[in-house]
């Protein structure tokens, strides 16, 4: 019966809709998602000492958005039910654009409340965005995740790069404030959408009961996916610079190998969900993403530097891979659209909650042993907890 809905509903889109909009309109989504985080960074000297604020606040502003990813994604499925996903993710875009501006000021308090606004903010898009792709084009899943995918990769990337310059030569207000420009252009295309909320609507009154995702251990198990694999990318992204550096890489380079493995990420990201799509179990690609992991922090624990540049691709391999399968696995372990999003809600609540702890954990580990030998060890550690939490996801089955 769902199916059924799930493949008219297609074509009825198909038909009346330009695949091309809706595809423009995804991008800019997925631009929306990452671009108010990735330009913190680069540029957290300039709002520390612009504002007089202490290294702990200033560390604070890249924590806030996971804890609020963690705290709303179970909400955002239930709300999405209620106004429809089309306008619920127009709303989140409009409350991201709130926060950018409010954060832009110049005031520590406004700082971070607009901080906390865009958490909020994409939280949604992460939680129904997958779930939205199974709704509207149940049949070309694999394709819009990763073009999805990409997009965001692309777009944080090119902010970071860019963030750094305009807060030199124009202020950090500024630096933080140019991602206002995506989100009214995801507006501008969002419109057009809007129109399908009667037919989505229709879809959700037909939809099974609710189902207790607590309460099923293929949901836990995702969940450990999902929490596992932001874990190591939010943990690396923060400290394989200081590791490197440790290790005797220059600075300057150091900074280069994140930017490398996020490059790395990028067509993993666009194949994988495809791929995925298209296999009856994605254990295959499991087996991959585990290895690539393995070799990658196994060659930073040795101290082998010199090749530094093919373990961040290795890792870029990995974390591509994991995220564009964890992103799938919301839509081919579940039935309906709505029961995408409550997975999707769930995984991403537990799983921004153990991420949130990654980055932490592995200070203090470092500041307790006074090296880097344990830190990395638990990289090894955490790749092998995902291998298992993954490979138990992989296998075809339903919530």
């Amino acid at each position: 019966m769902n199916s059924k809905l799930d493949t008219n509903t297609n074509k009825n889109l198909l038909s009346n809709k330009s695949i091309w909009l809706f595809t423009l309109a995804i991008i800019f989504f997925a631009t929306t998602l990452r671009t108010p985080l990735t330009v913190v960074g680069p540029i957290i000297s300039f709002i520390r000492d612009g504002l007089g604020i202490s290294n702990v606040l200033a560390g604070f502003l890249t924590t806030i958005p996971l804890l609020a990813f963690a705290v709303v994604s179970p909400f955002a499925a239930r709300i999405a039910r209620k106004f429809g996903m089309e306008w619920t993710l127009f709303y989140s875009v409009i409350i991201l654009c709130a926060g950018v501006l409010l954060r832009s000021v110049g005031s520590t308090a406004l700082l971070v409340l607009g901080t906390i606004l865009i958490g909020v903010a994409i939280a949604f898009g992460n939680v129904l965005i997958p779930s939205y792709f199974k709704l509207k084009f149940p049949l070309h899943i694999g394709i819009l995740t990763g073009i999805y995918s990409v997009s965001m990769n692309i777009s944080a990337g090119l902010a970071a790069g860019v963030s750094y310059p305009i807060a030199s030569g124009f202020g950090w207000q500024l630096a933080l404030g140019f991602s206002l420009i995506l989100g009214l252009l995801t507006l501008l295309f969002w419109l057009p959408l809007l129109k399908d909320h009667k037919v989505e609507m229709k879809f959700a009154s037909s939809d099974a009961p609710k189902k207790k995702m607590w309460k099923s251990p293929l949901a836990w198990a995702i969940a450990a996916t999902m929490g596992l694999q932001s874990f190591i990318f939010y943990s690396s992204s923060a400290w394989l610079p200081d590791i490197f550096i440790n290790q005797g890489m220059d600075a300057q380079d150091a900074g280069w190998m994140g930017s490398i493995m996020q490059l790395a990420q990028i067509p993993l990201t666009f194949i994988i969900p495809i791929i995925a799509g298209k296999l009856s179990s994605q254990r295959p690609i499991v087996l991959f993403f585990s290895l690539c992991y393995v070799i990658g922090f196994t060659g930073v624990l040795m101290e082998w530097t010199s090749l530094a540049v093919l373990w961040m691709v290795f890792l870029g391999f990995a974390g591509g891979s994991s995220f564009g399968l964890v992103l799938m696995f919301f839509t081919l372990r579940t039935e309906t659209a709505f029961e995408a999003a409550d997975l999707s809600g769930f995984a991403q609540s537990v799983g921004y909650l153990i991420a949130a702890i990654g980055p932490v954990l592995f200070g203090f580990v470092h500041d307790a042993t006074n090296s880097w030998t344990i830190p990395i060890a638990l990289f090894l550690i955490a790749s092998a907890l995902l291998f298992i939490a993954s490979f138990i996801s992989a296998k075809k089955q339903f919530i």
